[in-house]
């Protein structure tokens, strides 16, 4: 493990009677999670990809004068996390002296702390982990769960799981990781498709839904394997299975062709996860694109952001699935106008002390303030590389 320290003298404008409080210590945490089996989707097959082995977090810990405390991550998979890390410590003694409470100008502060490398991806996706840290202290110091703070339309969301449905996945083992996710409690259930035999797709999922029956709700991912024909036969070819969504089918930036295709199929599309800013989501939603937006928050720079996507969704009247991260996305999607969905992933559970309460097919917002989570010990043991700044 490498660690460096680094002070920094508070902030040099003078502060208003309102500023009660100030940044002093922060501390940024390159951690490797290890997959206990490698992982692969429709990119693995076709040969775009690796499988997944591992995914790569960049924590960030906040402390204040007054004694408040944060805590956010971002991640990357396969590529980008020690790029995440090196950013965050470039930008983190920007941070040092601001008033915690003034998220959405510390983000502006931190983007133009790195305005030559842009304001979406790497750059933005390592200022993510800096903007729900304050977050998670904005709603600590309040007393509050972040949904709370934010406004609930609901105390707990629909969930389906994904972790049990990958290519790399037998369909007899398929059906048992369904068994299972329903048992514990998941609502829904999401399986891969895209593989380069479009026939295979089909068995898979009519087994999938004959084992299941009608009344659970199915969803499918293609992970943008499709072209535009492909993708409409496929979605023709799916209606009858009365799925929630077709995730994915074109190439994430092809707006116009998911346009076309929500247009044409009974079956709505989702899409969005690949998305790294604000105005990136801005062209699905202008073109018409999908029916289902999928935001991921670490991935568009954080809650502040998600915050301007939503509400651009809602105008749109758009339904709200989020991507991964359900640990911050149960918040985000509780406190959405419409009924949304989150996705329940069991891989990130290692690094916490706590597990979010899922039964009758929701997932529910738990009484503890913030975002309700801890850092565990396996965790700190995963840490590669840390450094901090300032002083508690």
């Amino acid at each position: 493990m490498v660690t460096t320290s680094h002070t920094a003298t508070h902030a040099a404008q003078q502060a208003g009677e309102a500023t009660l409080d100030r940044v002093s210590w922060i501390r940024v945490s390159s951690v490797v999670l290890p997959l206990a089996t490698p992982i692969s989707d429709a990119k693995v097959l076709t040969g775009r990809q690796k499988p997944m082995t591992e995914v790569a977090f960049l924590f960030v810990e906040l402390a204040t004068e007054e004694g408040h405390e944060g805590i956010g991550f971002s991640y990357s998979k396969r590529a980008g996390g020690p790029g995440q890390f090196a950013h965050a410590q470039e930008i983190a003694p920007t941070l040092l002296g601001e008033d915690p409470s003034d998220i959405a100008k510390i983000w502006t502060k931190l983007v133009w702390a790195g305005a030559s490398v842009g304001r979406s991806g790497l750059s933005t996706q390592a200022i993510a982990a800096f903007d729900i840290a304050l977050w998670d202290l904005k709603a600590k110091r309040a007393g509050l769960p972040l949904a709370k703070l934010l406004g609930a339309h609901r105390d707990s969301v629909r969930c389906y799981n994904t972790s049990g449905g990958f290519l790399h996945t037998p369909t007899e083992q398929l059906l048992e990781n369904a068994t299972a996710s329903l048992a514990s409690g998941i609502g829904g259930i999401k399986i891969k498709v895209g593989q380069p035999d479009g026939k295979e797709d089909l068995r898979r999922l009519t087994a999938v839904r004959e084992h299941l029956g009608d009344d659970v709700p199915l969803m499918v991912d293609a992970n943008q394997q499709w072209d535009r024909p492909t993708a409409q036969r496929m979605g023709r070819a799916f209606e009858e299975f009365g799925l929630v969504w077709i995730e994915e089918p074109l190439d994430a930036y092809d707006a116009a062709g998911h346009a076309a295709l929500a247009a044409s199929l009974d079956t709505s599309v989702a899409t969005g996860e690949m998305l790294a800013s604000v105005a990136e989501h801005w062209e699905l939603i202008r073109h018409n694109a999908a029916d289902i937006i999928q935001p991921d928050a670490p991935r568009i720079g954080g809650i502040t952001q998600f915050l301007k996507l939503a509400t651009l969704a809602e105008q749109h009247h758009l339904q709200l699935a989020p991507h991964f991260a359900m640990e911050i996305h149960l918040h985000l999607a509780a406190a959405y106008p419409q009924e949304p969905w989150v996705e329940h992933f069991d891989w990130l559970e290692p690094l916490f002390n706590e597990r979010l309460e899922i039964r009758d097919g929701r997932m529910r917002v738990s009484a503890r303030p913030g975002l309700g989570i801890t850092l565990s010990e396996q965790a700190r043991a995963w840490t590669g590389a840390e450094a901090e700044f300032g002083a508690r």
